[in-house]
C-alpha cells in the first residue's frame, strides 16, 4: 500500500496524463473534418498545412504537443518527490496547483490564444516546477 505521500503525489500525474488525453481527444475532434475536407497528399508538409487549418484548430494541436514538452519535467519530479521524499503536503500542494495552471493554459491556448495571458499562465506553471525542482533537489542532494 502506497503511502499517502506517494499516493498523493502520484494523482496529480495520472491527472495531467488525462487532461492530455481530453485535449488528444479535442484536437482530433476539430482537425478530423477540416483535413477530410482538403486534398492532403502524403507529401505535403506541415509548412504547406497550416495555412490551410483554421487557427483555432491549429491552437488544439499547438498545445497538445506543449503537453509532451515541459510537463514531462513535471512527471519525472513528481515522481521523484514521491520517491524520496518526506510526508509534506507542500508537494502535493504545488502538483495540483501545475496541473492546475496547465489546464488553464491549454483552456486558454486553445480558445482565445490570448498571448500575453497564456504566457503569464506558462510562467506561473514554469514558477511552481522550479520551486518542485529545488525541492526535489534538497532531497536528493
Amino acid at each position: 500500500m502506497p503511502t499517502p505521500q506517494i499516493a498523493g503525489l502520484l494523482a496529480p500525474v495520472v491527472a495531467l496524463n488525462i487532461w492530455t488525453f481530453v485535449m488528444e481527444v479535442w484536437m482530433y475532434k476539430t482537425r478530423i473534418p477540416v483535413f477530410s475536407k482538403l486534398q492532403i497528399k502524403n507529401t505535403t508538409t506541415r509548412a504547406e498545412l497550416d495555412p490551410l487549418t483554421p487557427p483555432n484548430v491549429r491552437w488544439k494541436a499547438e498545445n497538445y504537443n506543449h503537453l509532451m514538452e515541459q510537463p514531462t519535467q513535471f512527471y519525472a519530479i513528481a515522481l521523484v518527490l514521491a520517491i524520496a521524499g518526506t510526508d509534506n503536503t507542500v508537494d502535493i500542494l504545488l502538483a495540483w496547483s501545475y496541473v492546475g495552471v496547465r489546464v488553464v493554459h491549454s483552456l486558454v491556448h486553445c480558445t482565445t490564444n490570448h498571448i500575453p495571458r497564456r504566457f503569464f499562465t506558462f510562467l506561473v506553471s514554469s514558477g511552481i516546477l522550479m520551486v518542485m525542482t529545488g525541492r526535489a533537489a534538497l532531497l536528493v542532494f
